[in-house]
This record gives C-alpha cells, structure tokens and sequence, in this order.
C-alpha cells in the first residue's frame, strides 16, 4: 500500500497546498468523490465537524472507487469517550459514519477501515487556544483546579506519523481504531516546561473545570457561540475524571507500532513555541 499523497479533493474551502500536489474542487455528491477516488489506494478523512455528515457519502464513494483503506475522521478521543451531554449530536454523527465503514469492510473483504484516536492535537492547541491555560504570547497560565489532571496528547508531527505508520501496517491496524500519543501530561508539567524552556516566569491565575462546564453549558442553551471550546477544555481537565486518557502508557498505546514518539513536557512546549 503507497504512503503517496496523490490527490486532495476539498469543497468550499481557500486553503492552499505544496506546489505540485494534486487539488481536486468538488461537490461532496457520490458520483464526484467515486471520480475523485479512483485509483486510490487509501483515502484520509479529515472534514471538520460541519462537514461529518459528509462523511457517510466518502466512504460510499470510496468503496465504489476501489479504496483499499479508508482512514475515518477521528484525530480526537475515539468511539469510547464519555462526552458531555451537548457533544452528543456531533458524536452520533461520526458514529454513523464508523459503523458504516464497519459494515462496508465486513461485507467487502477488499474495503477496509482505520480510525486514528489522538487525542489533544497539543502544541497546535496550546498555541492556538489560550484558554486551554498557556497564552504564550503573554507568558502567563490559567490552572485549572489542582493542575494535576493527566490526559494524553499528539504532537501535529505525531498526527501525521499516525497517519503514515496505519498505511505502512495494513494489516495491523486493519478494520479497528488505534490509539496514538506523544505524551501522558498534565498542566503543572506543561507550565514547568514552559518557565524552563522560556527562562522566564509565568503569571499564574486560577479557575476550575466547573466554571468552564457552566459557562459552555449556559452557551449552548442559549445557542450562543464559543461553547464547543469551554466544553472541550473542561473536558480535558475535569478533575479526578480521566476523561482523556486515551491509553495508560505510550508503551501500551499503539503509537510503537505507528512510529509515534514518545515525547517529554519540554520536546512538546518547545513546538508550541517554534509553531
């Protein structure tokens, strides 16, 4: 099976590629998407949650097309996670799609299917959200509770070599959802690594899992937006939970396996910074 990007079929998205790789601009309709896909090997679906309904149509037009492996829209916490109640609609959404590419490989021995759970996309988190606790532009932190909530995280470079390590073992990571992470961390850790590798120390402020639950939540009854972030957030720190925890050690996770690296507080800030 080629690791080869060949071909990138977007819908109403500007974003820009390398020079010398292939876009496809195309409706999301069956027949556009089977025409997109053939002579593909593998495709990878990486659709934000607007367009996950979508899903359900890539993986008919891959099956049709002849996709040896397709690569569902996961990259996050996986078939198992215990959401929030308000994340229910966007979770039954992605498991329509999973159980049908579960479905299709059961019933077509030449299709097959890959989930990647990664968990926090971190250094591209932190530096992109300061309300997951680091706002590096200020050198300052929010902790949340006690700081010490462990969740595992993926590194974008751990992400891609996810990606790379399914489609290097077909046969593996055939037909399952593999779990992958660079680091099992916690925000006490985070902001240590940040001060060494900064040499400077972070104004520090204080406020709870609880206060972000109840501000998404009042969000989303108000259908007000901004309460998918203080939700997520929420999720990934509230306290004694382990929500997001996705394996209990990198050596138990699948990332051995994929090629992922195991990564230290200080490899992960130093991205977030240089990102």
């Amino acid at each position: 099976m080629t690791t080869t990007i060949q071909k990138v079929a977007i819908f109403g998205s500007s974003s820009t590629f390398p020079a010398g790789l292939p876009v496809i601009r195309t409706s999301y309709t069956l027949e556009n998407l089977t025409t997109a896909l053939t002579g593909q090997d593998a495709a990878i679906c990486v659709v934000g949650p607007s367009g996950i309904g979508a899903q359900v149509t890539m993986i008919e037009a891959a099956e049709a097309a002849g996709v040896k492996r397709f690569i569902v829209d996961d990259f996050g916490w996986g078939p198992d996670f215990r959401n929030l109640p308000e994340f229910r609609t966007i979770h039954a959404h992605r498991r329509t799609s999973w159980e049908l590419a579960r479905a299709k490989a059961e019933a077509n021995p030449n299709f097959t299917f890959t989930g990647i759970t990664s968990g926090n996309p971190i250094d591209w988190a932190m530096k992109r959200f300061p309300l997951m606790g680091f706002d590096i532009a200020q050198c300052s932190a929010i902790i949340y509770d006690s700081g010490t909530e462990k969740f595992t995280a993926t590194t974008l470079a751990g992400i891609g070599q996810s990606v790379v390590g399914v489609l290097q073992h077909p046969d593996e990571t055939a037909n399952r959802f593999v779990k992958v992470l660079s680091i099992i961390t916690n925000q006490t850790e985070l902001l240590e690594a940040f001060q060494r590798v900064t040499g400077r120390q972070w104004q520090v402020q204080r406020s709870s899992a609880q206060t972000l639950i109840e501000s998404g939540q009042q969000k989303f009854q108000a259908g007000i937006g901004g309460w998918v972030l203080e939700l997520v957030v929420a999720q990934l720190y509230d306290e004694g939970q382990a929500r997001c925890v996705m394996a209990p050690s990198w050596e138990a996770s699948d990332s051995p396996l994929l090629g992922v690296e195991n990564e230290s507080a200080d490899e992960v800030v130093t991205k977030a910074l240089q990102s």
